[in-house]
C-alpha cells in the first residue's frame, strides 16, 4: 500500500486512479484532483510528509 501524499489516504498501487513521478520516485493517488494538486506543487506535499 502507498499513501496519497495529498490527502494521506492509503492507496493500493494496482488500483490507484493516477500516478506521478517526482525526483525518481513514483507517487500514487486516490483521485485525479489529488494528482493535479501534487503536480502543481509537489514540494508542498512532500514537506508535510517530513514533519
Amino acid at each position: 500500500m502507498a499513501v496519497d501524499p495529498v490527502c494521506k489516504m492509503e492507496v493500493e498501487e494496482s488500483k490507484a486512479v493516477a500516478t506521478s513521478e517526482y525526483k525518481g520516485k513514483k507517487y500514487y493517488f486516490c483521485a485525479m484532483w489529488c494528482k493535479k494538486a501534487f503536480d502543481q506543487n509537489p514540494k508542498k506535499y512532500l514537506a508535510e510528509e517530513k514533519k
